[in-house]
């Protein structure tokens, strides 16, 4: 929303990864090196999406915050529509899939994408531990979205244009410090409009993460997760989309990818044992599925992050 597209025009930071059975495009985020993975768009969505098709359906790899600034509008997400006013805060997790309605072509808004390496708080937290993390409060599928009250509105556009300031110029002194603080004041706020009940953990997904994150260090597939657990393949990659917006393979891919990153971001550790620990095949096999993933490789993303250091 904001950040895909089938042309993927110039400044916007994703590119097509996959198409699902049922066509719908996911988008992954293209990581730009030397650059965190964070991107901030100010559009006015009569122009954004000017050339978009009515409902053009999509996917993200990652994830995606949306402040609406004036106007009003809809969209769809998971086919349930969700209302665009002025003054609320919408998140988008990654996998939820998106429909641009016609509607959305008023107003204009903010909408920030970024992968939870770019907040420090969140650079080693599991993927399957996101909903119960605090800073993503919002990403819950009870939650969404908040409203923001009005003498706040002033607040929040002025933390993203600082936010658009410091990536247009992300080589200054202190550029990197200043990103990062400023989307961890932004994901404290969107969490704070979250509501204050948590949300009631679904047994089924429950018993499915507690699975991957107790064998993931290990070359098993969804198949193993599946029949551990005592369903088919199909059927809980199925349900699993359904309530969580991404399939099996996806879940044990992303945490995997955590891991990974995790370990070449603070060890020196040769790719073959970092595949050896996270339950891939070896060092080709881990290239593959990293460039896969993020579009870069696993070496090339190690020296940007000590680049970054």
């Amino acid at each position: 929303m904001g950040h895909s597209s089938v042309s993927d025009p110039p400044g916007v930071p994703s590119r097509l990864r996959t198409v699902r059975p049922d066509g719908t495009p996911v988008y992954r985020y293209r990581q730009r090196p030397g650059l965190p993975p964070v991107s901030v768009t100010r559009f006015d969505t009569e122009a954004a999406h000017l050339s978009l098709p009515p409902d053009h359906r999509h996917a993200h790899d990652f994830l995606v915050l949306v402040y609406v600034e004036e106007g009003m509008g809809s969209f769809t997400v998971d086919g349930a529509e969700r209302p665009l006013r002025a003054g609320e805060v919408h998140a988008v997790s990654p996998g939820q899939v998106i429909g641009v309605a016609a509607e959305l072509a008023r107003g204009r808004a903010w909408s920030v994408a970024f992968t939870p390496d770019a907040v420090p708080a969140l650079t080693s937290v599991s993927p399957l531990a996101w909903t119960h993390h605090p800073l993503l409060a919002l990403f819950t599928f009870s939650a969404g979205h908040g409203r923001i009250a009005e003498p706040d509105q002033a607040s929040w556009s002025a933390w993203l244009a600082d936010l658009a300031e410091e990536l247009a110029d992300p080589g200054r002194l202190g550029a990197r410090e200043a990103i990062a603080a400023l989307l961890t004041r932004l994901l404290v706020a969107a969490a704070r409009l979250a509501p204050s009940a948590p949300a009631t953990p679904d047994p089924l997904v429950e018993r499915v993460f507690a699975e991957i994150e107790a064998t993931f260090h290990e070359p098993v597939s969804a198949a193993d997760v599946a029949r551990t657990l005592g369903y088919t393949p199909g059927h809980l990659t199925t349900v699993l989309r359904r309530r969580t917006g991404r399939p099996l393979l996806e879940w044990i891919t992303e945490r995997r990818m955590t891991e990974v990153r995790r370990m070449l971001r603070e060890t020196d550790l040769p790719l073959d044992a970092v595949a050896a620990r996270t339950g891939l095949r070896d060092a080709t096999y881990l290239v593959r599925r990293f460039r896969d993933r993020h579009g870069i490789t696993p070496q090339r993303w190690r020296r940007t992050q000590r680049a970054w250091s």
